[in-house]
């Protein structure tokens, strides 16, 4: 971790990490909380291997018209530990330069006593780049979709 490059969140999640981990890979489960409601999200395509694609899109109208929202590749998948992704390659593995700003994210899944302990690095190439993640509202964004993340798990562990 680079304080003045990255970003970082961390949560415990009151599930198992098997759980957490299928909320995370599974395409029904993750387009229930991979962006902050109340948009809707509809995952176009979701290949959870190093070099897979990743492509989100949204809809602020209830899903009467879906744009863009992530155009992505895996880098790293540890089945039940890590996943790592880039917006900077493509899910056709292009170089792009994505619109707002241009992150390697990386999430990991741990034991906690209470379930799993989350964890989210988001690198950014320079400082500028760190800040304007920052003013665009890494903090709350990224906050609420793990918050969202953590209501889909730890219902889904309640009914198992």
């Amino acid at each position: 971790m680079d304080p003045e490059l990255d970003l970082t969140l961390e949560r415990v999640i009151h599930a198992p990490r098997a759980v957490v981990w299928q909320a995370w890979t599974d395409p029904l489960r993750l387009s229930q909380w991979w962006i902050p409601a109340p948009i809707v999200c509809r995952v176009e395509q979701l290949e959870v291997r190093p070099g897979g694609a990743f492509v989100t899109r949204m809809s602020e109208d209830e899903g009467e018209t879906f744009v863009p929202h992530m155009d992505a590749a895996f880098l790293v998948v540890e089945e039940l530990e890590r996943i790592a992704f880039t917006n900077t390659i493509d899910s056709t593995w292009r170089p792009v330069d994505p619109m707002p700003v241009a992150i390697t994210a990386e999430m990991t899944f741990g034991d906690h006593p209470d379930g799993t302990d989350y964890r989210i690095t988001v690198r950014h190439g320079d400082p500028a780049s760190r800040a304007r993640h920052e003013e665009l509202g890494f903090s709350d964004g990224w906050a609420t979709v793990a918050a969202q993340l953590a209501a889909v798990a730890e219902t889904e562990a309640l009914r198992a």
